[in-house]
């Protein structure tokens, strides 16, 4: 395998869970070996408990899914008491997605995470959840409230990766603002905000209205924004998530810029995808004669 560097880390590879698509433990293990991929990536969580969004919570699209789970979690001092101990036996490196409603949310979460066991290896702040101080914002819709988030989670001590939203008009200036605050890299991105409608209720299908539309639908507005941002920011470090079916589509994502890639929807209906995505981009690059990800990594942009 060929190690990818992700900031200040070197996984042994470039193929990672995506967070909310993996569950909050070693739920995935029972499929594969955790420990093969480059990280698991754990459902968001927050310092408190939540129950989340109202039913239905998903639903298929043409391609994809919407989906409104709304961030149900145990909250991390429980999540650290019952889930960890699995994932840390499982060897799996782990990265654990927080998220909050104030910037103080992140700074505790943090800070309790601080403590978390050395397979702990990173946080990705989600910066694409509601912003209770400005309700009609993500806090990933403004670069002054991302970089706050991030400069309030240097408490962790460990790196931290920025997950961003591509519902923005310039997602570029966002990304750097979270590099101002402290991330060592940028997961691009996260869900478009969509809505489906049923024809017989004549209501939204969604228990919550609006949901994040994920999937295949996602994958090429991804990639523009990796390959944007890579335009943009030529030192980043980016982490490609959208869409991912193969092999074929990580590498795209490795060619527009990214230095990793997560695979999230495709492992709802097949658990073992991050897995099988990670054998057919090996068998890709062992066809092209790659010996290191850094001859692949934004070589669209020459």
């Amino acid at each position: 395998m060929r190690p990818a560097r992700v900031g200040s880390l070197v996984l042994q590879n470039a193929v990672m869970t995506a967070a909310g698509t993996a569950g909050h433990g070693a739920e995935l293990g029972a499929y594969f070996d955790l420990g093969t991929l480059g990280a698991h990536v754990v459902k968001s969580l927050a310092v408190f408990s939540w129950a989340g969004n109202p039913s239905p919570r998903v639903a298929p699209v043409r391609g994809g899914m919407l989906n409104s789970v709304g961030l149900q979690g145990p909250g991390i001092a429980a999540w650290m008491e019952e889930e960890l101990p699995a994932l840390e036996a499982s060897g799996a490196r782990v990265v654990v997605s927080i998220w909050g409603s104030k910037v103080e949310d992140f700074e505790q979460a943090a800070a309790l995470l601080a403590g978390a066991p050395s397979c702990v290896v990173a946080i990705e702040v989600n910066v694409s959840c509601p912003n209770v101080e400005d309700s009609q914002k993500m806090f990933a819709h403004s670069a002054l409230a991302t970089e706050e988030v991030l400069r309030a989670t240097e408490v962790f001590g460990r790196p931290r990766w920025a997950k961003l939203s591509p519902n923005v008009t310039d997602l570029t200036e966002i990304a750097a603002a979270a590099l101002r605050g402290g991330a060592e890299a940028v997961t691009l991105v996260n869900t478009l905000i969509g809505i489906d409608l049923d024809l017989n209720r004549r209501r939204p299908v969604l228990g919550a209205g609006r949901g994040g539309l994920s999937g295949p639908p996602l994958f090429p507005v991804a990639l523009r924004a990796v390959y944007e941002t890579r335009a943009a920011l030529p030192e980043a470090t980016i982490i490609g998530v959208g869409g991912i079916t193969s092999g074929a589509d990580a590498a795209k994502y490795l060619l527009a810029g990214a230095n990793a890639v997560q695979v999230g929807t495709a492992t709802l209906s097949e658990p073992r995808a991050a897995a099988r995505v990670l054998a057919e981009l090996e068998s890709y690059l062992d066809a092209l004669h790659v010996h290191e990800l850094d001859e692949l990594i934004g070589a669209a942009h020459a």
